[in-house]
């Protein structure tokens, strides 16, 4: 019994010993096999990576092959076409660059040149205000207080232009010319009249010669006026302009027989800092002029202002020193551009045109400047000085500061004048 019971577990031994050989050899069995799986699995994506590879290189291959070829027939492209071709090029990026630079900056220019127009004109009609109101108001009062065009409105018309300093002879073309294209134009309405007005006035002040002509330098500004007029300050505010535009400025003090002329000149030398030609008060006006070209010369300005004698009109010693001034520069400085400005004081009115004819039989005047007109409701001087003197009006003067001593400009002066 125990050596069957014994036997019995010696084969119950056995037969667990070899079940558990069993399950070990399959426990080795499914690791073989997992290890094959995973030896196979990672030799299969080698072998796609492999293949992915050299799909990619034949591909590119094929692709530098084709760009070759390409290139070989955009080598046969013409020299105008490749020049279009060169815009995807860096330096012709860099040349794109450049000018849509270059483009900004011309565009900013214009901008500032606009604004400064606008700004301007503003300053033109602050400082027309009281002529407008001498002038047009009055014109306008008029034109309302009428239903229809006849004698009597024309009358009305022209005693405001009189009273405006516009003077008799200006006057009376102007109104001729008006009542002209109220027949032509067939005008029967009293408030139309009003821009005929202001076109016949724009017409008689346009002047193709009415801006100052300075280039190429080297230009010899010579002022001219009698005292009081606002000629020094002219000169320091024509310096200014200058000198900011980059242009190298002298100013010579030829009014030497005037008191404190040579200061006051010499003040706005240093305040605008150009370099200033004087002797003592009471020096040859001549010599001081020679000076200065002399120096002119030797410095290579572009511009030399020259303030020259500037005693009361009527006297012969004056327009003597003027006519020697002259003399001098037409021998000493002959290859200079010249202009010769007149300057005149609005406010004086018909003394100006006075002042205006006198000057002009002895120097060859080239422009006048009309200063204060800020100052006076008689803005109808300008037109007289421009039609009875015959000399353009190139600059006007309509306030203190520097930068209200403005280029003439027809159209602007009589949209500000008529307020448009």
């Amino acid at each position: 019994m125990l050596k069957k019971l014994f036997g019995f577990g010696k084969d119950k031994e056995k037969e667990i010993e070899k079940k558990d050989a069993e399950e070990e050899v399959e426990g080795s069995t499914d690791s073989l096999e997992n290890l094959e799986e995973t030896i196979f699995s990672g030799l299969e994506e080698e072998v796609i990576d492999k293949v992915e590879d050299i799909e990619e290189k034949d591909e590119e291959a094929t692709n530098n092959e084709i760009t070759g070829e390409n290139e070989a027939v955009e080598g046969q492209i013409t020299s105008d076409e490749l020049e279009v071709d060169d815009i995807s090029s860096a330096d012709s990026n860099e040349d794109i660059t450049e000018e849509l630079e270059n483009y900004d900056k011309e565009v900013e220019e214009v901008e500032d040149k606009e604004e400064k127009k606008v700004n301007l004109f503003e300053r033109l009609k602050q400082g027309l205000t009281k002529a407008k109101q001498g002038i047009t108001d009055r014109i306008d009062e008029v034109l309302k207080s009428y239903t229809k065009i006849d004698e009597e409105l024309l009358e009305d018309l022209e005693e405001i232009l009189i009273t405006a300093d516009v003077g008799v002879n200006t006057t009376m073309d102007i109104i001729g010319k008006l009542r002209d294209k109220i027949k032509q134009k067939g005008i029967t309405e009293p408030i139309k009249v009003r821009e005929e007005l202001k076109s016949i006035v724009e017409d008689i002040l346009t002047n193709e010669n009415s801006t100052l002509d300075i280039e190429p330098a080297p230009c010899i500004i010579l002022m001219v006026g009698v005292n009081g007029v606002g000629k020094t300050t002219t000169i320091g505010k024509l310096a200014n302009r200058y000198k900011k535009d980059g242009k190298k400025v002298l100013l010579a003090a030829a009014d030497t027989f005037r008191a404190a002329a040579t200061e006051q000149l010499e003040i706005w030398a240093n305040r605008t800092n150009v370099d200033i030609i004087k002797h003592q008060e009471g020096a040859d006006p001549g010599a001081v002029v020679f000076d200065a070209i002399k120096a002119a010369k030797a410095r290579k300005i572009d511009v030399l202002i020259c303030d020259t004698a500037g005693r009361l009109h009527n006297k012969a010693n004056l327009m003597n020193e003027l006519g020697k001034v002259f003399k001098i520069v037409g021998r000493e400085f002959p290859e200079a551009k010249r202009e010769v400005l007149l300057v005149v004081d609005a406010t004086t009115g018909q003394n100006a045109v006075v002042q205006a004819k006198t000057f002009k039989e002895v120097a060859d005047i080239t422009g006048i400047v009309l200063t204060k007109l800020d100052g006076t409701a008689k803005g109808g001087v300008v037109l007289a000085v421009k039609s009875e003197v015959d000399v353009p009006v190139k600059l006007i003067g309509v306030g203190e500061r520097v930068e209200d001593l403005q280029d003439f400009n027809a159209k602007s002066f009589s949209d500000a004048l008529f307020g448009n």
